[in-house]
């Protein structure tokens, strides 16, 4: 029934969007309204609104860019510590959406084992890698048969899910456990366990996979990891509630967003160290940028709104009304 909805949902959108070319946009999901904002990135507006389901978070693009996934759940949002949920879960809301880039509207629904927050994609888009926070597990979505082919035990509240760009490796960041679980891509074997600064919450890999990043949000840091050995390299003081990140294109900078600090960090890769800073939206979650390196989004969770930075001079250049509570962002390229 859920499924059915949403397609229906997504077929009313259909009729506004106009399949064939597009400029490069932005997917942005809306934690709290349960829908993705479209934002064409030529206008700074948004150019569809997608209703997708309860709580989505985690967003992530196929590698040609013909779909966005994004992670629902219908577990009750609840702070760091909170030993009981609100309510009880929904679990047949839980899954992951699928939008067709090309008319903006859900075509089909994967499972994504209990609670999906974040989610990474195999290098070749045919396996999703899915963090569910409640039950400890990192799940493998086989995207063609639609099932879930493998279930690995990680630590305690894992969130934070990322590919190296050559597809060796899956790293997962686990809250509660304040650790990284290093996955091989190929035997989904755990093997190595990063300790991190206290609650660590994304990662991202440099373009050239010799790095990882780390960003630990009660810790206030910034871990970088050297591959293929695994090993921490070096921990910056960030200051605020380390979140999101980004890495440049060139691999130069690693942008990172501090949620209830409010402000984007600018890291030099080379020197390891804080060389600028942006103060945006409330709680800046997701960030991305876009494929010319020009350009990076900060989605801001507390003040429902989108901030376009110009990263040669680290200035806001537009803020873009989304939905309630946006929480992450992916970016589509230009196609047709």
């Amino acid at each position: 029934m859920l499924l059915a909805s949403m397609l229906v949902l997504g077929a009313c959108n259909r009729s506004s969007a106009r399949p064939g070319s597009h400029g490069a946009r932005a997917f942005v999901s809306n934690e709290a309204s349960g829908d993705i904002s479209v934002i064409d990135i030529a206008t700074n507006t948004v150019a569809a609104t997608i209703p997708v389901g309860k709580r989505p978070r985690g967003v992530q693009r196929s590698p040609d860019g013909r779909f966005v996934y994004v992670a629902l759940s219908g577990s009750v949002p609840a702070g760091p510590g909170a030993k009981e949920p609100a309510a009880p879960p929904d679990k047949s809301a839980d899954g992951i959406a699928v939008i067709d880039t090309a008319t903006s509207a859900v075509v089909d629904r994967l499972p994504s084992g209990s609670d999906p927050e974040q989610f990474a994609l195999s290098k070749d888009g045919t396996k999703l890698f899915v963090s569910n926070e409640d039950a400890a597990l990192l799940s493998v979505v086989d995207r063609v048969s639609k099932r879930i082919d493998q279930s690995v035990k990680v630590g305690e509240e894992p969130e934070g899910v990322a590919v190296s760009p050559d597809g060796r490796w899956i790293y997962v960041a686990c809250e509660s456990s304040s650790a990284v679980e290093v996955v091989d891509a190929t035997t989904f074997a755990v093997v190595k366990e990063l300790k991190t600064e206290a609650r660590p919450r994304s990662v991202a890999f440099s373009a050239d996979s010799s790095k990882a990043y780390i960003s630990s949000e009660l810790g206030g840091t910034l871990a970088v990891v050297s591959l293929p050995k695994h090993d921490i390299v070096a921990t910056l003081k960030i200051g605020g509630r380390p979140m999101g990140l980004a890495v440049a294109p060139d691999g130069g900078r690693v942008y990172v967003s501090t949620g209830h600090g409010g402000d984007v960090m600018v890291v030099d890769a080379e020197k390891y160290e804080v060389v600028g800073s942006l103060h945006v939206g409330a709680r800046p979650w997701g960030l991305a940028m876009t494929p010319d390196g020009k350009t990076l989004l900060s989605a801001n969770g507390t003040s429902d709104d989108v901030s376009v930075i110009d990263v040669n001079t680290m200035k806001e250049t537009g803020r873009i009304h989304v939905g309630g509570k946006p929480w992450g962002i992916v970016i589509v390229p230009a196609a047709g």
